[in-house]
């Protein structure tokens, strides 16, 4: 007998969860780091850009820069030598000096742990702060990018969003408290390779049957 298609947001989100929770067990960010300074700094590089660039690039701007210490010293012309390859990389530099700067002179070199210290970070935008709480600091919070925005709308959870901030509210509305953290990563995931922004792999995905994209692509 068929499994009845959830059609409420709540329903959607937890055959979402469930599914998730069954297939993709483990779930975590695809940067490269070793701290929370250099996460920050690979955040703040990813930014319109792929993760994979960024993991190129990071090794040796780490060598160069091993601390926040290090990195506060620099130009952002220094860093741009390293960096010249992402997207945005005058501003990416200009930021990554003054965020280390700023670490270095007003939080004694420690990277900040609540969202408003960490928006006042040069280059930190309330994505970049939601990743920083969840995977660097082990807190419940779900930062949207574009796969998160795009899948959350596809399935269903999210209902014609208009900012990534709506986008995070929904998803912090309907997602149990203690999953916000994984949900960002299983969506960022399956958006990357599953769920593309051009030609879904709808037929391999594990979600169509849930999916309102899918069902409504089906009937048109």
């Amino acid at each position: 007998m068929a499994v009845k298609r959830p059609t409420s947001q709540k329903e959607i989100c937890n055959r979402v969860v469930d599914w998730f929770e069954h297939n993709m067990q483990e779930a975590k960010t695809e940067l490269h780091y070793n701290n929370e300074y250099e996460l920050l700094v690979a955040v703040i590089l990813s930014a319109q850009c792929t993760d994979k660039r960024v993991n190129m690039i990071t090794p040796p701007l780490f060598e160069a820069y091993p601390t926040v210490e290090a990195m506060a010293k620099a130009s952002a012309d220094d860093i741009f030598g390293y960096i010249r390859s992402v997207s945005y990389p005058n501003n990416k530099a200009r930021n990554l000096a003054l965020a280390a700067r700023m670490i270095v002179n007003e939080y004694e070199g420690k990277v900040p742990e609540t969202m408003d210290e960490l928006l006042k970070i040069p280059g930190v935008g309330r994505k970049t702060a939601n990743v920083m709480l969840s995977v660097a600091f082990g807190q419940q919070a779900i930062a949207v990018d574009t796969h998160v925005f795009r899948v959350s709308e596809r399935l269903g959870i999210t209902r014609d969003s208009k900012s990534p901030l709506e986008t995070e509210r929904t998803l912090c509305r309907y997602l149990p408290a203690d999953k916000l953290s994984i949900a960002h990563h299983w969506l960022i995931l399956h958006g990357r390779y599953v769920c593309t922004a051009r030609r879904p792999k709808c037929l391999e995905c594990g979600l169509k049957d849930v999916c309102r994209y899918y069902n409504r692509e089906k009937k048109e």
